[in-house]
């Protein structure tokens, strides 16, 4: 019975709006458990996973009597169809491709929800049949479940890497009551590549298809204080998300799929001009931007990477703005990263040092206060 039902399931799921879907055991992860131990140990881990170890390897722990997982996966696209506008004078941000579109979070709950809909449908709403659907925010790892069930590879940058889209997809899970047949799991097709080990600019990929994940840009272009100095440079001119270990992986190469109308977006929202965002309404920037994956930790990440991109791409006409940053600003993370661009911005500018003396006097904020001396010995090296 639940062999046919599967590959019924199989043959629906296009049509439900899934590109990729497999089926694997509710076994425990029990191999991961050291490696998760371990990577929480070495300070690896951001915060962002789900705080219980054994619920994130046993789905017995937050299932009741789990028998199968269905995993599935929704490819998005590498490149927009058409480029934002140039503007003179007006340098533009980045967000990560994972980050275009309808929040991808809402996307895969339709999608799951649908498929839920259709197994109780060909069930005909069996009342003992029952689901848990779950995405990133959930209790498992979506790359092992996903591995598990065989839709690709875990990659050396510790994503999943499809036959079909590269890395380039979703992932989400449905955990479900139903003894479906597992599929098999997928070994690494890596082999000796490493470019994605040797691209990475702050050696965040560890090697072994782990990260640490602090040091990953992606996670530093979401956190809410002052970005480590040693990241700022770093994120060049992306203002959330980081793509580096997907744009020079060869499973990528050539692949850009536009299979589903809530991913596309216009160039001018994954491309922002900069110096806009620094003065954005809570309102605005909810209209523009809230429909955005990158949009959860709200503006002030945001803004402060555009600070940061701006002064990344030597934007010496945005002082102006940045200034305003930091003597109007009642944020300390914006004024003190306001103070580390025009550290950088302000060379050979007296006017620029004098200010900075004088917000030194009135500056409360310690943090700040370190940020101003900071651009203050470095404009001041003859």
């Amino acid at each position: 019975m639940y062999h046919a039902l599967k590959e019924e399931i199989i043959q629906a799921s296009k049509s439900l709006g899934i590109d990729k879907i497999g089926f694997t055991t509710a076994e425990p992860f029990t191999h991961l458990k050291n490696s998760l131990i371990e990577q929480k140990e070495n300070n690896h881990t951001t915060g962002f996973e789900h705080p219980v170890l054994e619920e994130r390897l046993n789905p017995a722990l937050i299932f009741d009597q789990p028998q199968s997982i269905i995993s599935i996966a929704l490819a998005y696209p590498s490149r927009v169809d058409t480029r934002a506008e140039k503007i003179r004078g007006e340098k533009r941000g980045k967000f990560a491709k994972a980050s275009w579109g309808t929040d991808y979070h809402d996307i895969l709950r339709d999608r799951m929800a649908k498929l839920i809909d259709f197994i109780n449908d060909a069930t005909n709403h069996h009342p003992d049949i029952h689901f848990k659907p779950m995405v990133d925010t959930g209790e498992l790892i979506d790359v092992a479940v996903a591995q598990r069930a065989g839709l690709g590879f875990i990659g050396k940058n510790g994503l999943l890497i499809t036959e079909e889209f590269g890395s380039y997809v979703y992932l989400g899970e449905i955990i479900t009551n139903i003894p479906f047949e597992a599929d098999q799991p997928k070994e690494s097709l890596c082999g000796s590549c490493t470019k994605c080990l040797s691209a990475c600019p702050t050696s965040a990929l560890l090697g072994d298809c782990r990260m640490n994940g602090k040091k990953c840009l992606s996670y530093q272009t979401q956190t809410k204080g002052m970005m480590p100095e040693e990241f700022r440079p770093k994120i060049r001119t992306v203002i959330y998300g980081c793509d580096i270990c997907q744009e020079v992986c060869p499973f990528n190469r050539g692949q850009n799929n536009h299979f589903h109308e809530e991913m596309e977006i216009k160039s001018e929202v994954t491309h922002p001009l900069l110096k806009p965002l620094l003065t954005i309404s809570n309102k605005e920037f909810k209209h523009t931007y809230g429909i955005l994956a990158g949009s959860w930790r709200g503006k002030k990440p945001l803004q402060r990477n555009a600070i940061i991109a701006l002064a990344n791409a030597r934007d010496t006409s945005s002082i102006p703005n940045i200034l305003c940053c930091l003597e109007e600003d009642p944020r300390p993370v914006i004024r003190g990263t306001a103070a580390w661009a025009l550290g950088i911005l302000g060379k050979g500018n007296d006017e620029i040092i004098l200010f900075l003396e004088e917000q030194l006097d009135q500056e409360v904020d310690e943090e700040v206060i370190i940020e101003i001396k900071i651009a203050l010995d470095k404009l001041k090296i003859v």
